[in-house]
């Protein structure tokens, strides 16, 4: 499986969320941890930020059913 680098622009951009909020779930265990990629940049793994976001669509439609 091939791993890919998202920044978090992306990531707020994908899920809807703010920076702060993002960052608040990453303390709670809620969302996937960031990889540190330099001194002073992080990112996420796409692989593990699409999975997270279609288990929050799948919770979603299970609670409607």
């Amino acid at each position: 499986m091939s791993k890919s680098f998202v920044r978090l622009t992306e990531v707020q951009r994908r899920t809807g969320y703010s920076k702060a909020w993002i960052y608040r779930l990453m303390s709670q265990g809620k969302f996937p941890a960031s990889v540190k990629i330099g001194t002073r940049a992080i990112a996420f793994v796409e692989s593990e930020i699409d999975e997270w976001v279609n288990e929050r669509i799948a919770e979603s439609r299970k609670e409607v059913a």
